[in-house]
């Protein structure tokens, strides 16, 4: 080998373990013969796992189409390129199918082998007796457990062992965090469940289930990073799953292939579908093409407030003071429903939900921030559902504000309630165009934008919250609303 090949490759081995995206560029190109296609999706993948080797993420979802790259960037270099930083990795890989799980397991032990891997990272190698695709493991003690997602998980850990570590000054904290060198491993589930498999309520909660149970505490520390990289299949598939239910907050890159930007429709990576073939998968199939395609499995038919029926505004003219800000609270009944507060300003005969409380925390907790916002925010007028404990929580309110505060008695039922605002609710309420999905504005909205017309229905407290507020507006402060002779 010549002087210039040697300095060629120290060169590529230096900018491999620098960047995963490089890694993937250099290895592909070795492998099959041909660059691997890069769009602008691809860098921002790389930027989120680039994020959980430096130990800044821990829980990352990524749902994007399927054959647009995220098994190639997300399982198979990912795992090849953190091997090359620190060989003692652990990582456990899932899929739904058993097959799929083996084959990317088996590609990447095959690349760790190849002599063209070999040239940069000499000192890497498999255990002799590592055969299985199932499990393998490097010299180093590093390696790879992968079987289907509703297989058995055992025997094997992902991560590395906490253990007190001796790090003597504050050059050594920061130098530990910020290398790649001391990520341990990670439990990467890539699609958990089949699409056709989707629609079962018993499929979706094995999967969801076995999380819960076993995969999660498949981690040898709590540091460990779980990624799930998957094609949004059901509003109740993992994803959704953990989203409404796990404690753990979690970092999402969803990407639909099909987003508007200026005005202009465009396509997410034209080297795979341009926008008119968008458009036929869209009229081919609408469910799949809304799930798989746009990662919005939202049930789009019999809503009660479709999301792209809502009025939006970008933001208030803040000129506008002078103008009523209406609250109402509706109160939680049980551990499973949420305290939910819209908050309204009412401008021009519309009604601006310009914020909201959102939380399953009691009434005790909540006190505190509700008595927050509305001194923030200047609300004039307060209304609390008290059909149970609210009569002392009004009371209570009374006494730390100094607004008016009204104890409000509902008789009807939830759903009559809601349908009977429904209407005034799409054509007089005003919704923020943009706002952080897993913010409390934000599980509001998906709550409401989720509501059914008919059916059983979980959780219904955005929605009746809605209708309280706007029943109140209709009845005492209708004069708002009307238009002028």
């Amino acid at each position: 080998m010549t002087t210039d090949e040697i300095k060629k490759l120290k060169v590529a081995r230096v900018k491999c373990d620098k960047s995963l995206l490089f890694f993937t560029r250099y290895f592909f190109k070795k492998k099959f013969n041909r660059k691997f296609v890069i769009n602008h999706h691809h860098e921002k993948i790389c930027d989120a796992l680039e994020r959980v080797l430096k130990g800044d993420c821990t829980r990352l979802m990524i749902n994007i189409a399927p054959r647009y790259g995220k098994t190639e960037l997300a399982v198979k270099n990912f795992v090849a390129h953190a091997l090359s930083i620190n060989p003692a990795a652990k990582f456990i890989h899932l899929s739904y199918s058993d097959d799929l799980a083996l084959d990317n397991s088996e590609e990447i032990r095959d690349l760790l082998q190849e002599d063209f891997y070999k040239e940069l990272y000499s000192d890497i190698d498999i255990k002799k007796d590592s055969k299985s695709k199932k499990k393998w493991y490097t010299d180093n003690g590093g390696g790879v457990y992968a079987t289907s997602s509703s297989g058995q998980v055992t025997g094997f850990g992902a991560g590395k062992v906490d253990e007190e570590e001796d790090i003597n000054s504050i050059n050594d904290v920061i130098s530990h965090i910020d290398s790649k060198e001391g990520f341990g491993g990670a439990i990467i589930i890539d699609d958990p469940i089949k699409p056709d498999d989707a629609t079962s309520d018993t499929k979706r909660d094995l999967i969801n289930n076995k999380y819960d149970s076993t995969i999660k505490n498949r981690v040898n520390s709590r540091n460990t990073p779980i990624i799930i990289i998957m094609q949004r299949v059901h509003e109740q598939d993992l994803c959704g799953y953990l989203l409404e239910n796990d404690t753990e907050e979690w970092e999402v890159l969803s990407f639909p292939c099909l987003y508007e930007e200026d005005g202009e429709e465009k396509a997410l990576w034209p080297f795979k579908h341009t926008v008119e073939e968008l458009k036929k998968l869209k009229k081919a199939n609408e469910k799949v093409y809304d799930t798989q395609y746009q990662q919005d499995p939202t049930t789009k038919e019999g809503l009660m407030f479709p999301k792209g029926d809502l009025l939006r505004f970008k933001e208030l003219n803040k000129q506008i003071e002078d103008c009523p800000i209406f609250a109402y609270i509706d109160t939680a009944d049980s551990g499973e429903d949420s305290l939910a507060m819209p908050v309204v300003k009412v401008i021009n005969k519309k009604a601006y939900l310009i914020d909201v409380i959102f939380t399953k925390e009691n009434l005790t907790v909540t006190e505190d921030q509700i008595v927050a916002k509305c001194k923030e925010l200047g609300i004039d007028h307060l209304f609390v559902e008290n059909n149970k404990e609210g009569t002392l929580f009004v009371n209570n309110l009374r006494k730390r504000l100094n607004i008016s505060v009204y104890g409000i008695r509902n008789s009807t039922k939830k759903t009559e309630r809601i349908w009977a605002q429904s209407g005034f609710i799409m054509e007089n309420f005003v919704f923020k165009e943009e706002f952080e999905p897993l913010s409390e504005y934000g599980k509001f909205m998906k709550e409401l934008t989720g509501y059914l017309k008919t059916g059983k229905v979980k959780h219904d407290d955005s929605p009746d919250s809605l209708a309280g507020i706007s029943k109140i507006l209709r009845s005492r402060f209708y004069y708002l609303f009307e238009e002028e002779e």
